[in-house]
C-alpha cells in the first residue's frame, strides 16, 4: 500500500571533520544532495558538533555531525539510507521518526550554540566587570582632582 504522506524525520549525519573545516559548504551540500534525492522537504539543517570519535571509521577519528529535520515519504528512506552508504563525503548516518516535535523541540539549541551562547555570556560579563573596575578607580582620582581645587578656592578666599 503506498502512502504519499510525508513524516517529520531527524536525521544525524556524520561527516569528515577536516571536510566541514576546510569546506563547510561543500559538507552541507553532500547532506542537501541526499535529502533532494529522497524528495525530502528541510525543515532545519545546522551544525550539531565536532568530537573524537571512539573509535575510527573509515579511516576518520573526528566527524562533526550535522542534525537536520525533514519531512519525507518513509518509502524514500531505504533510498536514502542507500545514498548515504555510498557517499564519500557522509561517514555515517542516522533516522529517526519524529512526528510528535514541536517547533520548539526542533528549534532548540545544539551543544555547539549552547556554548558558543555561554562563551558570549562570559565574555560580555568579563568585559563588564572590567568596565566597572576601571570606573572605580577613575572615581576615587577624580575625586581627588576636586578635593585639590576645593582646597585651592579655599586658599583663595583666605587670602
Amino acid at each position: 500500500m503506498a502512502t504519499d504522506k510525508k513524516r517529520l524525520y531527524e536525521g544525524m549525519f556524520l561527516v569528515d571533520s577536516a571536510l566541514a573545516a576546510a569546506d563547510w559548504n561543500a559538507a552541507i551540500g553532500a547532506v542537501e544532495r541526499v535529502l533532494s534525492r529522497a524528495e525530502a522537504d528541510v525543515v532545519s539543517l545546522k551544525k550539531w558538533d565536532e568530537r573524537k570519535l571512539t573509535y575510527a571509521i573509515k579511516g576518520k577519528v573526528r566527524g562533526t555531525y550535522i542534525l537536520t529535520y525533514f519531512k519525507c515519504d518513509p518509502e524514500k528512506l531505504s533510498p536514502m539510507e542507500r545514498d548515504v552508504q555510498l557517499s564519500e563525503e557522509i561517514i555515517r548516518a542516522l533516522f529517526l521518526k519524529t512526528d510528535k516535535m514541536s517547533d520548539e523541540d526542533i528549534n532548540q539549541l545544539t551543544p555547539l550554540e549552547q556554548a558558543e551562547k555561554e562563551e558570549a555570556e562570559a565574555q560580555k560579563a568579563k568585559e563588564e566587570a572590567m568596565a566597572k573596575a576601571t570606573a572605580v578607580e577613575e572615581e576615587p582620582a577624580a575625586e581627588g582632582s576636586e578635593g585639590s581645587a576645593d582646597t585651592a578656592q579655599t586658599e583663595e578666599k583666605a587670602e
